[in-house]
């Protein structure tokens, strides 16, 4: 079956889909994205990925390309089109189709959006999430809005590249003080020998992830002990166990950094109940 993708009102197939040399998101990385999870033909937290979206375009000062409920609607007929029970949706909105200038176009100029789906391996996943991934620490280097959900994101490509010449799936970025601040394209946690979930504030210095906010309810509802607080890379690789969370992994558990073994070399309690109850605590919209 081809593939099919939404852009700028059309939906043509996937190998058909373009958007103009000057968008400004090719020009400029002047454009958000946001990337929903397919799960059992439900996408996942609809309403708190739109919400991020309006904040991420009017942090960028960028109009919503429809009304939000249209929105909505394509997300869902993608996802439908594309036949996909589990997988992924990925919108992305740019400032829109102008000569190539770097201050703002004039109004009339609309913004660019485009939606693709694809199909993932639920039984791949869990494979990985039983024997964990291998994570490589980064220096940060990425300007300070990473709470914005842009697409500018050739760091993450280099720092998640030198990830996997090392051997790793995930990098970890660590900041001047070094600390984990968090990865190239998940948050961060630890869970100390004390059995303390820790994980980096989300008031600046990284994306406040969908995924992490879901966690977070799961662990308060659980009656966890955590603590949102800053830690360090040699913290790390003391923890009992770390694990990442992102609409792309879900919860999956970290058992080497750097190369260096974490906890007893296998995935951790903490993170594994997490990850089974992670879709009990979520927004499920059927398509």
């Amino acid at each position: 079956m081809s593939r099919i993708a939404y852009v700028n009102g059309q939906y043509v197939r996937h190998a058909d889909a373009a958007v103009h040399v000057e968008d400004r998101g090719y020009q400029f990385a002047d454009g958000v994205y946001e990337v929903c999870e397919v799960w059992q033909g439900k996408i996942v937290d609809v309403p708190r990925h739109l919400d991020r979206l309006d904040r991420s375009l009017n942090e960028l000062r960028i109009d919503w390309p429809m009304a939000r409920s249209a929105v909505k609607f394509v997300l869902h007929q993608v996802v439908r089109r594309n036949k996909v029970r589990n997988g992924l949706v990925y919108i992305q909105v740019t400032r829109g189709v102008a000569r190539r200038d770097h201050v703002f176009p004039s109004e009339d100029v609309a913004p660019s959006i485009v939606v693709t789906a694809r199909s993932s391996d639920p039984a791949a996943a869990q494979a990985a999430a039983e024997e964990g991934i291998g994570v490589v620490s980064y220096p940060e280097n990425r300007w300070p809005r990473v709470d914005i959900k842009t697409v500018a994101l050739l760091p993450n490509v280099l720092a998640k590249q030198n990830a996997k010449e090392h051997g790793g799936k995930e990098a970890w970025y660590i900041d001047k003080d070094g600390n984990v601040t968090e990865g190239g394209s998940t948050n961060a946690w630890i869970v100390t020998k004390e059995g303390v979930l820790v994980t980096r504030p989300a008031e600046s210095g990284i994306l406040r992830g969908i995924t992490r906010a879901v966690v977070l309810e799961l662990v308060q509802k659980d009656g966890m002990t955590f603590e949102e607080r800053p830690f360090s890379l040699e913290e790390a690789f003391e923890a009992k166990e770390a694990f990442v969370t992102a609409a792309t992994t879900v919860v999956m558990p970290v058992t080497r950094l750097d190369g260096r073994i974490i906890g007893n070399g296998h995935p951790g309690s903490v993170a594994t109940r997490l990850r089974e109850l992670f879709h009990t605590a979520t927004d499920l919209q059927a398509v």
